[in-house]
């Protein structure tokens, strides 16, 4: 009985009836058909992370149209005085940019807000991402256009980021 015994099992092992598991070759191509599935799907998603800080200041230029046109609602229709910390006593979540001085002229720094035109009728609006993304709302007489820079990258299409 022992020795039929052993002879099943060897001729079990012999004829591969008792092998599990998978061979090195096996692994290998998984490992291959894995690794080509990562280079087509991981570049997808490597700029997310531009996007959503454009997105966001999208959002952050929208609520400071609500602010600068609440401002020449308060101010008899004109824009005229508007800053950015003008509209941040309207709407608190806004933030502003933050300045440097090159030469005898201050620039915007860093991610925020910033007025760059404010008059009786006329208003631009920046919003600057870390990234150096500008987004603008320019008004001009009662028509809106939405330009931003740079052109193509992230959340800025070449034909400017709204629709009016």
């Amino acid at each position: 009985m022992l020795l039929q015994n052993i002879r099943a099992r060897i001729g079990a092992r012999l004829n591969g009836d008792s092998e599990a598991g998978f061979t090195l070759i096996e692994l290998l191509v998984v490992m291959l058909i894995l690794g080509i599935l990562a280079a087509i799907a991981l570049p997808a998603f490597f700029n997310q992370k531009e996007k959503a800080g454009d997105s966001k200041a999208k959002e952050n230029a929208h609520t400071a149209q609500v602010a600068i046109e609440t401002y020449a609602t308060e101010h008899g229709g004109s824009y005229a005085g508007a800053t950015a910390a003008e509209l941040k006593k309207i709407e608190p979540t806004i933030v502003e940019a933050g300045s440097e001085t090159v030469g005898t002229e201050t620039k915007p720094k860093g991610e925020g807000i910033v007025v760059a035109k404010a008059t009786s009728d006329e208003y631009t609006i920046q919003s600057r991402t870390a990234n150096g993304h500008v987004f603008e709302i320019v008004n001009v007489a009662g028509t809106m256009t939405y330009p931003c820079t740079p052109p193509g990258k992230g959340g800025c299409p070449t034909t400017g980021w709204g629709n009016g």
